[in-house]
């Protein structure tokens, strides 16, 4: 069986110094701070993790084309304990330098969420789930995981 988790989400990336400086100013801790070409945020559930996007490429055996300019299809989440808090967080991530691509909105699911790009072009959503908490590691736990 193979284990239902993911532990490291990386990012292959242009600019390490300007992508480091942007998730630092959101106060995340970077855990390998004295590296240059590597970064590793803790985020409570997977890490995310910052690798030269050329680097990362030839480590996968992949090709490494230009980046799509528009959506690449995927898109990271940063969930959050209260509705309020998706429009303070992306307030706080626009304040960061954060490209603000869907204002806080209630969704048609139930919760609340708005989307950003990093200066990469990398899509993230700040949502609020109704019936989600976290645990102690600051993982969201799914209202249907806490039914069984």
């Amino acid at each position: 069986m193979i284990p239902a988790r993911v532990s490291v989400v990386t990012l292959g990336v242009r600019d390490m110094a300007a992508m480091k400086r942007f998730y630092e100013g959101f106060g995340w801790r970077n855990l390998n701070p004295e590296l240059d070409g590597y970064a590793a945020f803790d985020t409570g559930g997977a890490t995310l993790a910052l690798y030269p996007y050329d680097m990362l490429a030839e480590d996968g055996r992949i090709p490494a084309t230009p980046a799509p300019a528009g959506f690449r299809g995927v898109t990271l989440a940063i969930n959050v304990e209260r509705p309020e808090l998706v429009d303070e967080t992306i307030a706080l991530i626009a304040a960061a330098g954060g490209r603000i691509t869907k204002q806080p909105e209630d969704a048609s699911w139930g919760g609340r969420s708005a989307y950003f790009t990093d200066p990469e072009g990398n899509a993230w959503e700040v949502a609020w789930a109704p019936g989600t908490t976290f645990d102690a590691r600051r993982a969201v736990v799914w209202a249907q995981q806490q039914q069984g």
